[in-house]
């Protein structure tokens, strides 16, 4: 088992890796939509909007499966975290753009209110490719 860290995307903010990679899969921890890095021990900012919040975090998640020797094109599922369903249009259209005609499974899970105040929060496993 491999821990994959990446300063590319948000560093953990409690007892977790950004990913494992194991068996010929990368499990990505959930991502929430910050900002990309400012720099080291620099507080993470989110980004202002649901459809912001979700093209950061899957941003974040790209840079973890990259660093993990992987891809968004290796995604083979996907879990979305989202605060209020009525917020899912505006997150769905990013997810589309991002993962184009790739479409891993998927679960869209309606939660409530998120960790920071988050509006999204993204996590996945995909196929190692190394």
């Amino acid at each position: 088992m491999d821990l994959i860290y990446t300063p590319d995307a948000t560093p953990p903010a409690g007892h977790y890796s950004q990913a494992v990679r194991a068996n010929g899969f990368v499990f990505v921890s959930g991502q929430l939509g910050f900002l990309a890095p400012a720099g080291p021990g620099a507080r993470p900012v989110l980004a202002q909007g649901a459809a912001a919040q979700a093209d950061e975090a899957l941003r974040s998640m790209e840079a973890i499966l990259l660093a993990a020797g992987s891809s968004l094109a290796a995604v083979v599922n996907v879990t979305v975290y989202v605060h209020d369903v009525g917020l899912w249009d505006e997150v769905n259209r990013v997810y589309e753009r991002r993962f184009g005609a790739h479409k891993p499974a998927r679960a869209i899970v309606p939660t409530g209110e998120l960790h920071y105040g988050a509006l999204v929060e993204i996590s996945a496993v995909a196929l190692a490719q190394e």
